[in-house]
């Protein structure tokens, strides 16, 4: 990946590694949008974005995505909560609408997609970076201990659940599984580093890379 030239960096990471921090952190320090599940979920529930209702915003208004990307920015910036969408998706149009939402951001500025399947819908980008985050069993159960106030028994609950669904989903579309080390250019155990540690060990790789 060229950090000076248009690109997109993706993050899969397992629930309680911090990835999706490593990933906004990310973000910021290389100045780019930032984009997760909340983010597209939010953005297809205000605007009810089915594949059909994207091309037909398009159609009526060239400058459509400066909409989206208007309330891209209130979702990043407040905490309030995305309106109801106009239409309801079944999981096989969200999952296509999620990919438009994704490659529509991607064509138009440099960004870090985490989670929502972005090794998937990148791996032919010409300028892709794939990175996945992960840790031990122990690590990522104290980390949602913590963060979620719940005991040790309802943290492992939570992994294991959460695990087991992301990589129904994975495999749902494709024939590969999210573990696959092969699906990424760099995967990194937090076991031992901070988040703010993982952000300057990708930051050095980029560097090198972009030389």
């Amino acid at each position: 990946m060229n950090k000076n030239e248009q690109f997109v960096i993706t993050i899969n990471r397992e629930v309680g590694s911090g990835g999706r921090t490593i990933g906004r952190k990310l973000a910021e320090k290389l100045g780019v949008k930032y984009c997760d599940k909340a983010i597209v979920e939010g953005l297809t529930k205000k605007f009810g974005l089915s594949i059909e209702r994207i091309e037909e915003i398009k159609a009526q208004k060239k400058s459509w995505w400066n909409d989206v990307t208007n309330y891209y920015n209130t979702l990043v910036n407040s905490s309030s909560q995305p309106m109801e969408a106009e239409v309801k998706l079944d999981n096989n149009s969200m999952f296509e609408t999620e990919k438009r939402i994704l490659k529509e951001l991607a064509d138009r500025t440099s960004c870090v997609v985490a989670g929502r399947s972005g090794f998937l819908v990148f791996r032919e980008h010409p300028n892709h970076l794939g990175i996945f985050i992960q840790a031990s069993m122990e690590y990522r159960i104290k980390r949602i201990m913590r963060r979620q106030n719940v005991s040790e028994q309802e943290a492992r609950k939570i992994i294991e659940k959460l695990d087991a669904s992301r990589e129904t989903y994975i495999k749902k579309y494709e024939d590969t599984s999210r573990y696959d080390t092969r699906n990424y250019h760099l995967v990194i155990s937090t076991d031992d580093l901070s988040e703010d540690d993982v952000v300057e060990v990708i930051m050095e790789y980029i560097n090198r890379m972009s030389k």
